[in-house]
């Protein structure tokens, strides 16, 4: 039977051509972790400081434009067998030897590599070597060899296949790193051995059905599995075993929130024609059908994903790789986000076309967890040759990731490209090219065809944003996806109201890191938003100057570094929820949203909404609210006020708001008793009549909307012009076993009550933030961790924030 023999002990890493520091050099060869990367084995060794930390960054850039060498012995006993050397992720060009013998040069990260050693390994001790070039100069040179291609950032990273925010992005250090960033592994096999297998539960009319493609390497007879009490054999035929059968026990996968996610073992054992079992293979999957449904209509052409027949309302979220070392995230690192997700309301995560091909462990809990999946093909914000030697790359690299990723029921849209076919049409590229080849044939050809063959269950849509006619607009809001950065970049958040889309696939809004996070990650004195440390974690082009303009309307700019860094918090939270209420108030004209972006790789001011510490930002709470399954939100539309009921759940929603327009100091000006009957999965909305709609004094007016637990909050004026006094309230704080109970009671109206407890302990958390009160009203918040505080520590600033402190009092 196929054995396997993990070779990551004893390994060392050494510098070779490059700027090395002379403590560097004289330290020769160090102990090096396989899976590893030069950065982190020289911070384990003491050689650097960490690089996440203060302008760290600035002064190890000479490690992107160093060779590197990583070196190990291991010892075998090879016998008859053949024997195969596998590396899973080597980052990213590398030349292996074996014994003094050239393997062969590899140039993508993102694929896996074999080398048949059968004659190059020996009994007993083998040393192997591989020798990676800087990735900054291969880069370069790639770029000179294939012809310039525009991208984004300082590096050609479109020349190379290597992790396009390695280089660094607007929210990414430039690491430009080096290493055996995945697993290696010594397979020895004498008769024969699977292939890349091909692997789907699928539903088809009504029924579950499997269905596997598995290639068979050497001599054997027939293939046996068994899933969910199914026991069924296949011959092999021309080298591959094909089964589609019935699998009458099985029960259908549902995104969450819309039923359960059974899960079964699937066992694929390889026969001898004596019956030996000469490799297995094993999976965990589940039985689904999903479709990307693109239906014309009045307004253009909506985008509706479709799971087991049933359109799913989108509340998503981007995710970006959650290290830049990559091999540092391990499954329960990805169940910590991945729950945080949850709480969120968070039902689709995409995975962004500059990272990675995520790890099964990712795939894995999203399945277990029933979040849908979205995986972008490794093509962002850059034209990309179609010659060699990239073709081959990217054939080899997509054929891969779809035959293992397909296997996942929670994937349900493979997408060719980010931002690049838009990129193509509105960013001047055609200029530049002047001819070139840029892409087009990954995302129109290559793509497509391999997803038809390899995992024709799975939808793939050809970039994001995406119109159906290629000769359209590719970011067009009335046709299939869009991206809206107009706001962030230009414009200010209530704009995003201006915007009618039909899907969402990026929108976003810059906040700080919390503070905890903040202060352990720089060190300046004093901390300003424009210390030398906070510049280098803030990466956005004009970024500190587009903070500034997307408050100011709103609150004015505080000057102190707490302040600033709560208004700042605050304002990216309330962008966020402004647009996903307001699209989810357009179902179903709008079938989803995938706010930009969940998650950070270090610390740094972002889009994210949990920081580069793994702690829940402002905006956590923010998404929480917004993507409610049963949302009421009070919306200006046309002139007028719209209150809008959005009913994600599989019951009717019926009942009667009540509508009140109020002072701010609790007086009721007007009241509306309106019913609603929302049927599920949909939305109601209605303009509100004018005496709740027209304010007498909007600078201390405010319309609340209400039913049972569900309460909408609309105001006339901005804070900064409103009358919006300093926040009158009392906090009780009673201890837990595992921390405390917030009671809190408004005397005042309380605006965006939220408590920064990390600021008492990093690892605090609260249930809940964003908290508004009118006078009268009470709330209960829980707190785990904040053991050692005191009770009255709960009710001091910085810990406890609201709106009210940003407008200093009212006008």
């Amino acid at each position: 039977m196929l054995e396997r023999k993990t070779l990551h002990e004893g390994w060392t890493v050494a510098a070779g051509r490059g700027p090395v520091p002379d403590h560097i050099r004289d330290a020769g060869a160090v102990p090096a972790s396989v899976p590893g990367s030069v950065h982190t084995d020289l911070l384990a060794g003491g050689l650097i400081p960490d690089p996440y930390l203060d302008e760290n960054e600035k002064t190890q850039a000479w490690i992107g434009i160093t060779d590197w060498t990583y070196r190990t012995v291991f010892d075998v006993q090879p016998g008859d067998a053949h024997q195969e050397l596998v590396f899973q992720g080597l980052d990213t060009i590398a030349k292996v030897r074996l014994n003094g013998v050239e393997l062969g040069e590899t140039r993508n990260m993102h694929r896996t590599h074999r080398f048949d050693v059968s004659a190059s390994v020996v009994d007993g001790s083998n040393e192997l070597v591989v020798e990676f070039a800087s990735p900054v100069r291969a880069a370069d040179a790639a770029s000179l060899a294939l012809g310039y291609r525009p991208h984004t950032n300082h590096h050609p990273y479109n020349a190379i296949r290597k992790m396009a925010c390695s280089f660094g992005w607007d929210w990414g250090i430039d690491t430009s790193t080096s290493g055996i960033w995945r697993p290696v592994t010594l397979e020895s096999w004498s008769d024969a051995r699977f292939g890349d297998a091909r692997i789907a539960g699928v539903r088809i009319d009504g029924e579950a059905r499997l269905q596997v493609a598995v290639p068979v390497r050497g001599t054997a007879s027939r293939i046996r599995l068994r899933v969910a009490g199914v026991v069924h054999e296949a011959d092999i035929v021309d080298g591959w075993a094909r089964v589609d059968i019935a699998v009458p026990g099985a029960e259908l996968w549902w995104p969450r929130g819309h039923g359960a996610q059974p899960l079964y073992d699937l066992e694929v054992d390889l026969l001898s024609s004596a019956g030996e079992v000469l490799d297995r293979l094993t999976r965990r999957i589940g039985f689904r059908s999903a479709e990307v449904r693109l239906e014309p209509d009045a307004d253009g052409t909506a985008f509706t994903i479709v799971v087991n027949d049933r359109p799913i309302l989108v509340r998503g979220a981007n995710w970006i790789p959650e290290d830049a070392f990559p091999h540092r995230v391990d499954r329960d690192r990805y169940a910590r986000r991945l729950a945080q997700a949850e709480f969120a309301g968070i039902n689709l995560i995409r995975v962004w076309g500059g990272g990675i091909y995520e790890s099964e462990d990712f795939y894995a809990e999203c399945d277990e967890r029933g979040i849908l999946t979205w995986q972008d093909f490794l093509l962002a914000c850059a034209a990309y040759a179609e010659e060699e030697p990239l073709w081959s790359e990217f054939e080899a690299e997509a054929a891969e990731a779809i035959a293992r990723l397909g296997a996942h029921p929670s994937l349900v849209v493979l997408n060719g490209n980010n931002e690049n076919i838009w990129g193509y049409q509105d960013w001047n590229w055609p200029q530049r090219l002047d001819g070139r080849t840029w892409g087009a044939g990954y995302y129109y050809d290559l793509f497509p065809k391999l997803v038809a063959d390899i995992a024709p269950h799975v939808p793939y849509t050809p970039g994001s944003p995406f119109s159906p006619d290629r000769d359209m607009h590719q970011n067009d809001a009335s046709n299939g996806t869009t991206h809206v950065w107009d706001l962030w970049n230009v414009k200010d958040w209530p704009h995003y109201r201006d915007h009618r889309p039909r899907f969402v696939a990026e929108f976003g809004w810059q906040g700080p890191p919390t503070w905890s996070a903040l202060v352990a990650a720089i060190g300046d004195d004093p901390l300003t938003p424009e210390s030398p440390g906070m510049l280098v974690h803030q990466k956005a082009a004009k970024g500190n100057d587009k903070l500034t303009d997307g408050l100011t309307a709103h609150v004015p700019l505080p000057n102190d570094m707490a302040d600033w860094h709560w208004a700042m918090s605050l304002n990216q939270a309330v962008a966020v929820r402004t647009a996903i209420e307001w699209w989810r108030s357009l179902t179903p004209h709008c079938t989803g949203t995938i706010m930009w972006q969940l998650n950070d790789c270090w610390p740094v001011t972002s889009w994210a909404a949990v920081d580069g510490a793994e702690r829940r930002k402002p905006l956590l709470y923010a998404l929480k609210h917004a993507h409610r399954e049963r949302l009421l939100t009070v919306q200006p539309d046309g002139g007028a006020l719209v209150l809008s009921a959005v009913n994600d759940t599989a019951d009717r929603w019926t009942g009667e708001v009540v509508v009140e327009r109020r002072s701010f100091v609790g007086g009721v000006l007007a009241t509306e008793r309106i019913a609603i009957d929302v049927a599920p999965r949909s939305a109601w909305r209605d303009a509100l009549p004018d005496a709740i709609s027209t304010a007498g004094d909007p600078t201390q007016e405010l319309v609340v909307a209400r039913l049972e637990d569900d309460v909408a909050h609309a105001f006339f004026a901005e804070a900064r012009d409103s009358q919006l006094a300093a926040a009158e309230l009392d906090v009780a704080a009673h201890p837990t076993s595992t921390g405390w109970t917030l009671e809190v009671t408004a005397h005042s109206l309380v605006r965006e009550l939220t408590f920064l407890v990390d600021r008492l302990d990093p690892e605090a958390i609260a249930d809940d933030a964003l908290v508004t009160l009118l006078p009268g009203e009470r709330a209960t918040l829980t707190v785990s961790g904040a053991t050692d505080a005191a009770a009255s520590d709960f009710a001091m600033t910085p810990v406890l924030r609201t709106l009210n402190d940003l407008v200093q009092g009212g006008v």
